[in-house]
């Protein structure tokens, strides 16, 4: 039976997967393989003085150690080309690779680093965002104004972008308000922490190399290693086996072409594990640490009047893609509000701290933790329950969008957990919980962004009736390219399960962007369904010629062809394929549809916006929790999360709903516990020993509803998933946990320490 989209779900890897007969990429082997090890700077910032790789290249075992002499020197980075594949004079931040080993055993190969000699001269490190822009602080990159960038970023000394949102007159509007506020709010660094460290395994075979990886985005990483290594693209195949989960740690290239190196020079394949600690230090893909400050002004009528907002981002060592991040964070910070005077700035900064990049939502759970902050606050201010408050000013149909689902996800949200207004400072009385806890509910609304992107699907409809579907998507456990055979089984009328899916290998799909962006189903399921169409009509024409009767009277479901109103008139769909091949014909097709236009809400008064002018088909979503405060302690429970989100069409709502609760449980221990401790720019807790995450016993009750919209670019009216969930749910907690006890949080993670010096103050 084929499954109709909007029905309960199913996955073609699910059943390898839950039997542990899935193999990943540090499961794979190849005759001959070495082990590789990687050699770190271990500290914020230094000159290399000496290098000596003599006494590793001698140690038993051994087969290669490389540096940066032993590579092309070629500086890469995804906006500004601000790195090389080794450090080159000097190391920037701990996690720095210097030399990479390969030897016959894991052990030789451990041994061999410690025998690389290193002299370091050390220099200042910065640390602070906000004092790496004054001008007398040492620079992170002295050569910086050399290095090529993408055009429009807007760069100057530690700053490696600025990015503006200008609109109407923001001090004519903050000076009508008749309540203004500002407020600072602060942001630790967070990390992906996938279950799945990062591995890598590089085989060459003549000039042709093979590499097995980790990826989010396998097509990225090949133009990486081409480029590093200055090779063809057509020379590299990137191959990701199943990907132990990502959440945007494993965006843009890594490692892949440090271990093909080793691999090249070693002549033999080679294969790279991280160990848990180094998951933590090496890899350039952690959430960025934040300054956040706001200033706001309220009309009498309780509307928003103006907003001035300037963030800072410790981008780190390098700029990865964090300008194109700061983007995000200034439409973040604007919210999904009507407000008619806006100035918000970001600057993107240089720190010798971990490269900061695109973790799961970059730059939203921060800024809008800060925003729905600042947003219950003003209603305070104003004198106005903060439903309501958000009620007054969220955007609707026809405020320069359409499909705008906010005020209901507000509506369904706060039916949900049960929330009431209560006195006019909206900090109620908490009922009691356990052992005296203050029991509060809270809310927080956010909005993100669906990225339209160029996709191409290739469908082939075999003569058995089951189906082949090629795409260069990335599945990186979501379930979002499994999806793809949910639309293109629905099409051709067959069964999911009669649909095999070829993907993850940069030699059979076209070019995608990757797993990032939450884009996979936006943009991939446009292209699908295109490719089905053209079979399915093909279908109905061959079945109206063996049915004699019109192409359009023919239904096509449950694996058969039948004329309209009279089903034993049939002929299976197997059939059909099967005589078309014997007739010479194979039913095969390609969808690769434009990407709908990115908007521009904004114009040219804005200054360095060069990925996101505005957000496509954004997606709205409010989450309400109910929190526990021990006030002897500030440990916050958290005993049940609401979750509304405007999706558009829900084409797999099993699938919606496991992101949806994957992100809540991942967002309340970036909200609670998850936070890296530094010294002197090294990180303290760089394992899981200290670094709290959440487990499925620290999980609470979830409740979930899906507001339906319809988006104008997305497949049958769909928006982005993957990534909104984890936005609102530490901004509600926050919310919920002042309403409990009187006190406001403004450093995030809100650690008991933290909570209960608040209480304190």
């Amino acid at each position: 039976m084929s499954v109709p989209v909007g029905a309960p779900g199913w996955r073609a890897d699910g059943l390898e997967k839950v039997l542990g007969q899935a193999r990943y990429t540090a499961d794979l082997a190849l005759p001959g393989m070495l082990y590789a090890r990687f050699v770190y700077a271990g500290r914020a910032h230094a000159r290399i003085r000496r290098l000596d790789l003599v006494r590793a290249r001698r140690h038993p075992g051994v087969l290669a150690v490389i540096a940066q002499d032993d590579v092309p020197d070629v500086r890469y980075g995804n906006a500004v080309a601000d790195r090389t594949l080794f450090a080159r004079g000097v190391v920037r931040f701990e996690g720095e690779v210097v030399a990479a080993v390969a030897a016959l055993t894991p052990e030789a190969a451990a041994a061999a680093a410690r025998l690389v000699e290193v002299e370091y001269e050390p220099l200042e490190p910065v640390l602070d965002p906000e004092r790496a822009l004054d001008p007398r602080s040492p620079l992170v990159h002295p050569e910086w104004e050399s290095y090529e960038s993408l055009d429009g970023i807007v760069r100057r000394g530690n700053e490696c972008a600025y990015v503006n949102i200008v609109k109407g007159d923001v001090e004519a509007g903050l000076k009508s308000a008749a309540v203004v506020l500002e407020e600072r709010y602060q942001v630790d660094m967070s990390h992906a922490v996938p279950i799945e460290p990062h591995a890598v395994l590089a085989q060459w075979q003549g000039d042709q190399v093979t590499i097995w990886t980790t990826s989010q985005v396998p097509f990225l990483a090949r133009g990486g290693v081409a480029e590093t290594l200055g090779i063809p693209e057509s020379r590299v195949r990137i191959i990701v086996p199943h990907l132990g989960g990502g959440f945007g740690g494993k965006c843009e290239f890594h490692f892949e072409a440090h271990v093909a190196a080793l691999a090249r020079k070693a002549g033999r394949p080679v294969r790279l594990v991280f160990s848990r600690q180094e998951e933590f230090t090496a890899p350039d893909k952690v959430r960025h640490p934040m300054v956040i400050d706001l200033e706001t002004g309220v009309g009498k009528d309780g509307a928003i009047a103006a907003r001035r907002a300037t963030i800072h981002m410790d981008s780190g060592a390098y700029a990865s893609d964090a300008p194109s991040i700061g983007e995000v964070a200034t439409m973040m910070a604007a919210g999904p509000y009507r407000i008619p005077h806006l100035l918000i700035e970001a600057h993107v900064v240089y720190t010798n701290r971990t490269p900061a990049g695109s973790v799961r939502a970059p730059s939203g759970p921060q800024v809008c933790w800060a925003l729905e902050q600042h947003t219950d606050q003003l209603a305070g201010r104003a004198g106005i329950d903060p439903v309501e408050f958000r009620r007054i000013n969220l955007l609707r149909d026809g405020d320069g969008m359409e499909a705008v689902g906010a005020v209901e996800c507000l509506e369904r949200a706060a039916r949900m957990i049960g929330y009431s207004p209560r006195s006019e400072k909206n900090l109620p009385p908490p009922s009691r919980g356990r052992a005296g806890e203050g029991v509060a509910n809270g809310v927080a609304c956010g909005w993100w962004f669906s990225m339209p992107a160029p996709a191409t699907a290739y469908l082939k409809l075999n003569a058995d009736g089951s189906a082949t579907l090629v795409t260069g998507a990335n599945e990186n456990g979501s379930g979002a390219v499994m999806g793809l055979a949910l639309l293109a089984a629905e099409e051709l009328g067959i069964a999911p399960g009669q649909v095999s899916v070829l993907y993850q290998d940069t030699d059979a799909g076209a070019f995608d962007s990757g797993s990032s962006g939450s884009q996979t189903t936006y943009n991939n399921g446009r292209a699908v369904i295109l490719a089905a169409t053209e079979i399915r009509e093909r279908l109905r024409a061959l079945a109206a010629e063996h049915l004699e009767a019109s192409p359009g009277d023919v239904v096509i479901q449950d694996g058969e062809a039948h004329v309209k109103g009279v089903p034993s008139r049939s002929v299976t769909v197997a059939e059909l394929a099967g005589a078309a091949q014997d007739n010479g014909e194979l039913l095969t097709a390609r969808g690769a549809p434009l990407p709908p236009p990115m908007p521009d809400s904004f114009g040219a008064s804005c200054a360095g916006r060069v990925a996101f002018p505005a957000f496509a088909d954004p997606t709205f979503f409010c989450h309400a929790v109910r929190v526990g405060v021990d006030p002897q302690t500030g440990v916050v429970r958290v005993e049940k999360v609401a979750a509304a989100h405007d999706f558009g069409t829900v084409l797999n709502p099993v699938g919606a709903e496991g992101q949806v609760e994957g992100g809540i449980v991942h967002a309340i221990g970036m909200a609670l516990t998850e936070g890296t401790q530094y010294e002197d720019g090294r990180q303290l807790n760089p394992h899981l020993l200290d670094y709290k995450l959440q487990t499925a016993v620290d999980a609470p009750a979830i409740a979930i509803e899906f507001v339906e919209t319809q988006a104008a670019g997305g497949p049958r009216g769909a928006k982005g998933v993957g990534e909104p969930p984890i936005v609102p749910t530490a901004g509600a907690i926050a919310n919920a946990i002042a309403r409990a006890c009187g006190a406001r949080v403004r450093q995030l993670p809100m650690t008991a320490p933290r909570v209960w010096s608040a209480l304190q103050e």
